[in-house]
């Protein structure tokens, strides 16, 4: 398989110096970790990690959630991506690990395909998927939102509600709210 060199220096240059060290290093095959090295190199980074041990391999990776992955075909899926997933994750207070593979290739697209993927800790996942819907999705959605009621006519803005709309969402956090008070009172907390 041909390795396109260009698009891994494109990808590693546009990453944050924390997201270039999270990347494992010994996943990668011998013409990416040259583009890796040399990134770090133009930085002037140590791969040992100057950013506080970033890029070893966290000992809950074992134990990991996704939270994250997208499928690259030849630079639809851009690094910064991660960084930002990253950078909220991190704010947030929830550590979290960037991995950057090549895939194998398949029959119909025999052209480089590479995996990115966000871990956290295991226990942490359905907090990280909550931080990143509200801190980065929930953005979209509302301009989607927005969009899709300036397209309606006054009649049909006045017909529906949020409520209406998005029973689902608030019949979940209703459940959700239930169950979690029932722990409470199980535990006597």
């Amino acid at each position: 398989m041909q390795i396109d060199l260009e698009h891994l220096r494109r990808q590693y240059s546009s990453l944050s110096d924390e997201a270039l060290l999270a990347v494992k290093r010994a996943d990668l095959v011998e013409m990416a970790r040259k583009c890796y090295d040399d990134e770090l190199d133009r930085r002037k980074i140590k791969a040992d990690g100057e950013l506080s041990g970033a890029g070893a391999e966290p000992l809950w990776l074992g134990e990991a959630a996704e939270v994250y992955s997208r499928v690259d075909h030849s630079g639809t899926v851009h690094a910064k991506d991660v960084a930002d997933v990253s950078s909220v994750l991190k704010a947030a207070g929830i550590p979290c690990y960037a991995q950057f593979a090549e895939l194998p290739p398949d029959e119909p697209n025999p052209s480089p395909t590479y995996q990115w993927r966000v871990m956290v800790p295991g226990n942490l996942n359905l907090r990280a998927a909550s931080v990143l819907e509200r801190d980065i999705y929930n953005q979209e959605f509302e301009a989607d939102w927005k969009a899709h009621l300036e397209e309606l006519s006054d009649e049909e803005v006045l017909s529906l509600t949020p409520q209406t709309v998005f029973c689902g969402l608030f019949d979940r956090i209703e459940r959700v709210t239930k169950v979690y008070d029932e722990e409470i009172a199980r535990r006597g907390l």
